[in-house]
């Protein structure tokens, strides 16, 4: 009887979680195709009588305004997103096998301090990142918030690669070095294969951490050509008013790389996650 009583609590407590999590996407959804006069009717409805695409179609079409703005957008994102993923991967995972296999004075002190850059917040760093790129004429660039989003992804990705290395066995490294296999040759022919799953898990995280970043790009970026989704959908809210409906469909929209994403990699972020409590 307690087992069962255990079981059914345990899932009555995942199926709060999953609602907490699809309900709101859900709702975001049915908000992107309806119209404001659906979105204020009372009793709610949950299903749309008639599906308004209207938003969707503005945003492929349009030429000006901020449906035009969103596109810049999207791409910038991408852009930005792509490319801190790409540079936090290449040197967290070299910085991560330095702190798990390499000796050198300071290591633990060294990696406390890079730890201690994910506890401190955006709003505290943002003047000092501000002033940098002014003075290095970086601002509204592409390349400062690409910059900014490394100095709070590349430290994540350290943290995660060095657990995921240090579960990879030494033997499999003193062989490799035994047959005349150089350092990097070893980093780039043993460990990183091996690490896939880490470096899957690493990489979806630190994707998700530069898409969604609001703060630095809001101040970094004051151009449409260097603003991305996050900044562009804030600016459907006005001294006028709120579009609610199209602000849905952008953030619809803005939505679906991550989703997918965590979609088609979600056995690697399992296994990325797991695999650095055990140790080989």
């Amino acid at each position: 009887m307690n087992r069962k009583f255990r079981q059914s609590f345990v899932y009555i407590g995942v199926l709060i979680v999953l609602a907490s999590i699809v309900v709101p996407f859900l709702w975001l959804v049915i908000s992107s195709v309806s119209t404001r006069i659906q979105l204020t009717t009372v009793p709610l409805k949950w299903v749309p009588e008639v599906l308004n695409l209207k938003n969707y179609q503005e945003m492929l079409v349009a030429e000006t305004g901020v449906n035009a703005s969103l596109k810049i957008g999207l791409r910038n994102s991408v852009v930005v997103a792509v490319s801190a993923t790409l540079f936090c991967l290449f040197a967290g995972s070299l910085a991560a096998y330095a702190f798990t296999r390499l000796r050198f004075r300071g290591k633990n002190v060294l990696f406390s301090f890079i730890l201690l850059s994910q506890v401190m917040p955006m709003i505290v760093l943002i003047i000092p990142i501000y002033i940098i790129m002014n003075r290095l004429g970086l601002l509204n660039t592409l390349l400062s918030l690409v910059l900014a989003d490394c100095a709070f992804v590349l430290p994540l990705v350290i943290w995660l690669m060095r657990s995921y290395f240090s579960s990879i066995p030494w033997s499999l490294e003193e062989m490799a070095r035994i047959d005349g296999c150089s350092r990097f040759g070893t980093i780039f022919r043993i460990i990183l294969p091996l690490s896939k799953p880490g470096l899957a898990a690493s990489g979806i995280f630190a994707f998700i951490i530069a898409w969604n970043e609001f703060f630095s790009a809001l101040i970094l970026s004051s151009t449409t050509r260097s603003k991305t989704i996050s900044v562009v959908i804030s600016e459907y809210s006005s001294k006028v008013g709120v579009d609610y409906v199209a602000m849905a469909a952008a953030g619809v929209v803005a939505s679906i790389p991550p989703v997918l994403l965590a979609i088609v990699f979600q056995r690697y972020i399992v296994q990325g996650l797991t695999a650095g409590s055990v140790k080989g």
